[in-house]
Protein backbone atom coordinates (compact mmCIF):
# COMPACT_ATOMS: atom_id res chain seq x y z
CA UNK A 1 0.00 0.00 0.00
CA UNK A 2 2.74 2.40 0.88
CA UNK A 3 4.50 1.70 -2.37
CA UNK A 4 1.36 2.30 -4.36
CA UNK A 5 0.69 5.51 -2.47
CA UNK A 6 4.14 6.85 -3.17
CA UNK A 7 3.76 5.94 -6.82
CA UNK A 8 0.48 7.82 -6.97
CA UNK A 9 1.99 10.83 -5.26
CA UNK A 10 4.96 10.78 -7.58
CA UNK A 11 2.69 10.40 -10.57
CA UNK A 12 0.54 13.33 -9.44
CA UNK A 13 3.61 15.48 -8.91
CA UNK A 14 4.90 14.50 -12.31
CA UNK A 15 1.59 15.41 -13.95
CA UNK A 16 1.52 18.70 -12.06
CA UNK A 17 5.04 19.51 -13.13
CA UNK A 18 4.22 18.53 -16.67
CA UNK A 19 1.12 20.75 -16.67
CA UNK A 20 3.19 23.57 -15.19
CA UNK A 21 5.75 23.16 -17.94
CA UNK A 22 3.01 23.24 -20.54
CA UNK A 23 1.61 26.42 -18.97
CA UNK A 24 5.01 28.10 -19.04
CA UNK A 25 5.59 27.04 -22.65
CA UNK A 26 2.12 28.27 -23.63
CA UNK A 27 2.66 31.65 -21.91
CA UNK A 28 6.02 32.02 -23.64
CA UNK A 29 4.40 31.06 -26.94
CA UNK A 30 1.59 33.61 -26.43
CA UNK A 31 4.09 36.35 -25.59
CA UNK A 32 6.22 35.50 -28.60
CA UNK A 33 3.15 35.55 -30.81
CA UNK A 34 2.08 38.92 -29.40
CA UNK A 35 5.57 40.28 -30.11
CA UNK A 36 5.34 38.94 -33.66
CA UNK A 37 1.91 40.50 -34.04
CA UNK A 38 3.25 43.84 -32.80
CA UNK A 39 6.12 43.69 -35.26
CA UNK A 40 3.70 42.72 -38.01
CA UNK A 41 1.46 45.66 -37.03
CA UNK A 42 4.41 48.04 -37.32
CA UNK A 43 5.28 46.71 -40.74
CA UNK A 44 1.61 46.84 -41.69
CA UNK A 45 1.37 50.49 -40.64
CA UNK A 46 4.36 51.39 -42.80
CA UNK A 47 2.92 49.42 -45.70
CA UNK A 48 -0.46 51.10 -45.37
CA UNK A 49 1.11 54.55 -45.09
CA UNK A 50 3.13 53.86 -48.23
CA UNK A 51 -0.08 52.83 -49.96
CA UNK A 52 -2.09 55.82 -48.72
CA UNK A 53 0.37 58.60 -49.51
CA UNK A 54 0.05 58.42 -53.33
CA UNK A 55 -3.76 58.24 -53.07
CA UNK A 56 -5.62 61.45 -53.84
CA UNK A 57 -8.41 60.53 -51.43
CA UNK A 58 -5.89 60.49 -48.60
CA UNK A 59 -4.84 64.08 -49.22
CA UNK A 60 -8.44 65.22 -49.68
CA UNK A 61 -9.37 63.73 -46.30
CA UNK A 62 -6.31 65.32 -44.67
CA UNK A 63 -7.11 68.72 -46.20
CA UNK A 64 -10.81 68.46 -45.25
CA UNK A 65 -10.07 67.74 -41.59
CA UNK A 66 -7.16 70.17 -41.38
CA UNK A 67 -9.17 73.13 -42.71
CA UNK A 68 -12.03 72.62 -40.28
CA UNK A 69 -9.99 71.85 -37.19
CA UNK A 70 -7.53 74.67 -37.90
CA UNK A 71 -10.46 76.99 -38.63
CA UNK A 72 -12.09 76.13 -35.32
CA UNK A 73 -8.85 76.71 -33.44
CA UNK A 74 -8.21 80.02 -35.24
CA UNK A 75 -11.71 81.31 -34.53
CA UNK A 76 -11.41 80.32 -30.86
CA UNK A 77 -7.98 81.96 -30.61
CA UNK A 78 -9.16 85.29 -31.99
CA UNK A 79 -12.45 85.42 -30.09
CA UNK A 80 -11.07 84.20 -26.76
CA UNK A 81 -8.16 86.65 -26.85
CA UNK A 82 -10.44 89.57 -27.71
CA UNK A 83 -12.94 88.67 -24.98
CA UNK A 84 -10.17 88.11 -22.43
CA UNK A 85 -8.78 91.60 -23.05
CA UNK A 86 -12.33 92.98 -22.86
CA UNK A 87 -12.87 91.13 -19.56
CA UNK A 88 -9.58 92.52 -18.28
CA UNK A 89 -10.82 96.04 -18.92
CA UNK A 90 -14.51 95.56 -18.03
CA UNK A 91 -15.02 92.90 -15.28
CA UNK A 92 -18.71 92.62 -16.16
CA UNK A 93 -17.70 90.78 -19.35
CA UNK A 94 -16.10 88.02 -17.29
CA UNK A 95 -19.16 87.84 -15.04
CA UNK A 96 -21.37 87.30 -18.10
CA UNK A 97 -19.06 84.75 -19.74
CA UNK A 98 -18.12 82.72 -16.67
CA UNK A 99 -21.25 80.46 -16.57
CA UNK A 100 -20.87 79.55 -20.25
CA UNK A 101 -17.14 78.87 -19.89
CA UNK A 102 -17.74 76.63 -16.89
CA UNK A 103 -20.51 74.77 -18.73
CA UNK A 104 -18.32 74.10 -21.75
CA UNK A 105 -15.45 72.94 -19.53
CA UNK A 106 -17.62 70.51 -17.54
CA UNK A 107 -19.96 68.99 -20.16
CA UNK A 108 -18.49 65.95 -21.98
CA UNK A 109 -17.49 66.51 -25.58
CA UNK A 110 -19.69 63.62 -26.73
CA UNK A 111 -22.78 65.46 -25.46
CA UNK A 112 -21.92 68.54 -27.50
CA UNK A 113 -21.27 66.40 -30.58
CA UNK A 114 -24.65 64.67 -30.34
CA UNK A 115 -26.46 67.97 -29.78
CA UNK A 116 -24.60 69.64 -32.63
CA UNK A 117 -25.62 66.82 -34.98
CA UNK A 118 -29.23 67.93 -34.48
CA UNK A 119 -28.55 71.59 -35.18
CA UNK A 120 -26.02 71.71 -38.03
CA UNK A 121 -24.61 69.95 -41.06
CA UNK A 122 -22.09 67.22 -40.38
CA UNK A 123 -19.47 69.02 -42.50
CA UNK A 124 -19.43 71.91 -40.01
CA UNK A 125 -19.31 69.62 -36.97
CA UNK A 126 -15.49 69.36 -36.52
CA UNK A 127 -15.08 73.14 -36.87
CA UNK A 128 -17.74 73.86 -34.24
CA UNK A 129 -16.53 71.21 -31.76
CA UNK A 130 -12.89 72.29 -32.11
CA UNK A 131 -13.91 75.88 -31.46
CA UNK A 132 -16.05 74.93 -28.48
CA UNK A 133 -13.40 72.80 -26.76
CA UNK A 134 -10.55 75.26 -27.34
CA UNK A 135 -12.29 78.49 -26.37
CA UNK A 136 -12.42 77.97 -22.55
CA UNK A 137 -8.75 76.95 -22.37
CA UNK A 138 -7.52 80.00 -24.26
CA UNK A 139 -9.91 82.44 -22.60
CA UNK A 140 -9.01 81.43 -19.04
CA UNK A 141 -5.27 81.39 -19.78
CA UNK A 142 -5.18 84.78 -21.49
CA UNK A 143 -7.37 86.34 -18.78
CA UNK A 144 -5.08 84.96 -16.08
CA UNK A 145 -2.09 86.47 -17.89
CA UNK A 146 -3.78 89.87 -18.14
CA UNK A 147 -4.62 89.81 -14.43
CA UNK A 148 -1.00 89.00 -13.61
CA UNK A 149 0.22 92.26 -15.17
CA UNK A 150 2.12 94.69 -12.95
CA UNK A 151 -0.47 96.83 -11.17
CA UNK A 152 2.00 99.59 -10.48
CA UNK A 153 2.76 99.96 -14.20
CA UNK A 154 -0.95 100.04 -14.97
CA UNK A 155 -1.55 102.67 -12.29
CA UNK A 156 1.29 104.78 -13.64
CA UNK A 157 -0.14 104.46 -17.15
CA UNK A 158 -3.52 105.68 -15.89
CA UNK A 159 -1.92 108.60 -14.06
CA UNK A 160 -0.13 109.70 -17.24
CA UNK A 161 -3.27 109.04 -19.29
CA UNK A 162 -1.68 106.50 -21.59
CA UNK A 163 -4.27 105.25 -24.13
CA UNK A 164 -5.71 101.85 -23.32
CA UNK A 165 -4.57 100.32 -26.61
CA UNK A 166 -1.00 101.33 -25.82
CA UNK A 167 -1.35 99.87 -22.32
CA UNK A 168 -2.60 96.64 -23.86
CA UNK A 169 0.31 96.49 -26.29
CA UNK A 170 3.10 97.47 -23.91
CA UNK A 171 1.93 96.12 -20.52
CA UNK A 172 -0.88 93.61 -20.86
CA UNK A 173 0.36 91.69 -23.90
CA UNK A 174 3.85 90.97 -22.47
CA UNK A 175 2.19 89.69 -19.30
CA UNK A 176 -0.31 87.54 -21.22
CA UNK A 177 2.13 86.13 -23.78
CA UNK A 178 3.47 83.18 -21.68
CA UNK A 179 -0.08 82.26 -20.68
CA UNK A 180 -1.24 82.50 -24.29
CA UNK A 181 1.55 80.23 -25.51
CA UNK A 182 0.99 77.70 -22.72
CA UNK A 183 -2.76 77.66 -23.32
CA UNK A 184 -2.27 77.33 -27.06
CA UNK A 185 0.10 74.38 -26.61
CA UNK A 186 -2.57 72.58 -24.57
CA UNK A 187 -5.47 73.64 -26.78
CA UNK A 188 -3.84 72.59 -30.06
CA UNK A 189 -3.80 68.93 -29.12
CA UNK A 190 -7.30 69.21 -27.71
CA UNK A 191 -8.59 70.70 -30.96
CA UNK A 192 -7.39 67.69 -32.95
CA UNK A 193 -8.72 65.16 -30.45
CA UNK A 194 -12.12 66.83 -30.25
CA UNK A 195 -12.35 67.50 -33.98
CA UNK A 196 -11.50 63.94 -35.02
CA UNK A 197 -13.84 62.56 -32.33
CA UNK A 198 -16.63 64.67 -33.81
CA UNK A 199 -15.84 63.31 -37.28
CA UNK A 200 -15.93 59.72 -36.01
CA UNK A 201 -19.20 60.09 -34.08
CA UNK A 202 -20.86 62.12 -36.81
CA UNK A 203 -19.36 60.00 -39.62
CA UNK A 204 -18.42 63.17 -41.49
CA UNK A 205 -17.98 62.28 -45.15
CA UNK A 206 -14.54 62.81 -46.67
CA UNK A 207 -12.79 63.31 -43.34
CA UNK A 208 -10.10 61.52 -41.37
CA UNK A 209 -12.73 60.53 -38.82
CA UNK A 210 -14.71 58.72 -41.50
CA UNK A 211 -11.59 56.74 -42.45
CA UNK A 212 -11.10 55.76 -38.79
CA UNK A 213 -14.75 54.72 -38.55
CA UNK A 214 -14.50 52.56 -41.66
CA UNK A 215 -11.30 50.96 -40.37
CA UNK A 216 -13.11 50.10 -37.14
CA UNK A 217 -16.15 48.69 -38.93
CA UNK A 218 -14.12 46.47 -41.26
CA UNK A 219 -11.52 45.56 -38.58
CA UNK A 220 -8.68 47.05 -40.63
CA UNK A 221 -6.04 47.38 -37.92
CA UNK A 222 -3.37 48.60 -40.32
CA UNK A 223 -5.54 51.44 -41.62
CA UNK A 224 -6.61 52.38 -38.09
CA UNK A 225 -3.02 52.65 -36.88
CA UNK A 226 -1.90 54.38 -40.07
CA UNK A 227 -4.56 57.09 -39.80
CA UNK A 228 -3.77 57.48 -36.09
CA UNK A 229 -0.11 58.08 -36.98
CA UNK A 230 -1.23 60.67 -39.53
CA UNK A 231 -3.29 62.49 -36.87
CA UNK A 232 -0.34 62.55 -34.48
CA UNK A 233 1.97 63.90 -37.17
CA UNK A 234 -0.51 66.58 -38.26
CA UNK A 235 -1.12 67.66 -34.66
CA UNK A 236 2.61 67.94 -33.94
CA UNK A 237 3.34 69.92 -37.11
CA UNK A 238 0.34 72.18 -36.55
CA UNK A 239 1.41 72.87 -32.97
CA UNK A 240 4.96 73.83 -33.98
CA UNK A 241 3.73 76.11 -36.77
CA UNK A 242 1.07 77.85 -34.67
CA UNK A 243 3.34 78.45 -31.68
CA UNK A 244 6.07 79.87 -33.93
CA UNK A 245 3.51 82.14 -35.62
CA UNK A 246 2.14 83.31 -32.26
CA UNK A 247 5.62 84.22 -31.03
CA UNK A 248 6.25 86.28 -34.17
CA UNK A 249 2.87 87.99 -33.87
CA UNK A 250 3.51 88.86 -30.21
CA UNK A 251 6.92 90.34 -31.07
CA UNK A 252 5.37 92.34 -33.89
CA UNK A 253 2.49 93.59 -31.68
CA UNK A 254 4.96 94.69 -28.98
CA UNK A 255 6.94 96.63 -31.58
CA UNK A 256 9.93 94.31 -31.65
CA UNK A 257 11.73 92.85 -34.61
CA UNK A 258 10.18 89.89 -36.41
Amino acid sequence: MKKVTWQRIGGEQGVGAYNGDIGIVESIDVRSRSMVVRMDDRRLVLVRLAALLPDGGFWRAVWFSFCRIAGGFGAALVLSTALAFAAGRWPVVDVLLRPYVLAVKSVPVASFIILALIWMRTSALPLFISFLMVFPILYTNVLAGIRSADRELLEMARVFRVPWLRQARCILLPAAEPFLLAGSAAALGMSWKAGVAAEVIGVVGGSIGEKLYEAKIYLQTGDLLAWTAVIVALSALFERAVLALLRRCCRWAKGGRT
